[in-house]
């Protein structure tokens, strides 16, 4: 059972991954599983046999979830990005606007505690508020033509795998957000879609996206794990400001499209899919509910066993 639950988990982490709008962190954040998954991903590099051993069967069984998610949503998005681009970004903010409450009630008390570092929320929304302003490919003369890729266009995707799965892992501003400020989004997910049907075009740009996200990864576990266990409040004020910048860097996709379009409007904003992404982040919660009072009635079965066992050792 624990098995299927967290394949359940990556499932959920994959779809929040694939699309612009809330990470697959956040969505960890939300289910309670982050720091199982952080420190999965910690012991994986750097902890001890046993660690390793038990670490990597974990992420397997993630994976899993994490693959076949991500499969169904690059099949399904590479086709709607582009021809339904408002509703699709009315339902990536329902997705953000829906978590952000719920991260807060989950940090109450850290954030009570810590109020003197809220100006790390101000941070949060300026560094999305800036990389999405000055964002030099989309909607512009300057956009990304893949078709024939330089060294320096390479050098271009490495980075921004790294910083994408970097964003992916950190609870906040969603990875698929970030590929959408630079331009890759659409190409990314239409080259892995073009790989599904054996067409070999985009595989070199695909590897160096790949060993972008390896090198982030690596990079960033560590600082990570260090600032929720040191500075639990700055790091949570600054997830929050980087969410909420999120909206803003949502709003601007379109233009950021191969075929650019205006930005988000009231008037092109759609709000059945954004009550849509709110449901899915309430369900999202009520799964979390469901896992802890499953894992607590496993633990309190548990502890009634081995009581048993010692009294009837005891009796003997």
């Amino acid at each position: 059972m624990n098995k299927l639950i967290t394949a359940i988990h990556g499932f959920c982490m994959s779809l929040a991954d694939s699309v612009p709008g809330v990470s697959g962190g956040t969505v960890a954040f939300l289910m309670g599983f982050y720091d199982n998954f952080i420190n999965a991903l910690g012991n994986l590099i750097t902890g001890s046999w046993e660690e390793r051993k038990k670490a990597f069967f974990y992420l397997i069984n993630l994976g899993i979830g994490w693959i076949i998610g991500f499969l169904m949503a690059v099949v399904v998005l590479s086709s709607l990005f582009e021809s339904h681009i408002y509703t699709v970004s009315s339902l990536f903010i329902g997705f953000i606007i829906f978590a952000i409450p719920l991260v807060i009630m989950e940090e109450k008390q850290c954030l009570k505690d810590r109020a003197c570092m809220s100006f790390f929320l101000l941070i949060g929304i300026a560094i999305v508020a800036a990389i999405t302003h000055f964002n030099p490919v989309g909607g512009t003369d300057n956009s990304l033509n893949l078709d024939n890729p330089d060294l320096l266009m390479y050098l271009y995707i490495f980075i921004a795998g790294a910083i994408a799965i970097c964003a992916m892992i950190l609870p906040g501003i969603s990875g698929s957000t970030l590929m959408l400020i630079f331009g890759l989004y659409v190409p990314i997910i239409t080259g892995i879609k073009d790989l599904l049907h054996l067409d070999f075009h985009a595989l070199p740009l695909l590897i160096a996206f790949g060993l972008g996200i390896i090198t982030g990864v690596i990079s960033i576990i560590k600082i990570i794990q260090r600032a929720l266990e040191k500075h639990r409040g700055a790091t949570v004020y600054l997830i929050i400001g980087l969410m909420i910048g999120s909206i803003y860097a949502v709003i601007m996709g379109p233009a950021t499209l191969d075929d650019p379009q205006p930005p988000m409007t009231f008037g092109t904003f759609r709000i059945i899919p954004f009550l849509i992404g709110g449901v899915i982040i309430f369900g999202m919660q009520a799964m979390k509910r469901f896992s802890e009072k499953k894992a607590a009635a496993s633990a309190a079965t548990e502890e009634n066993g081995s009581k048993t066992a010692r009294k009837n050792r005891s009796l003997r």
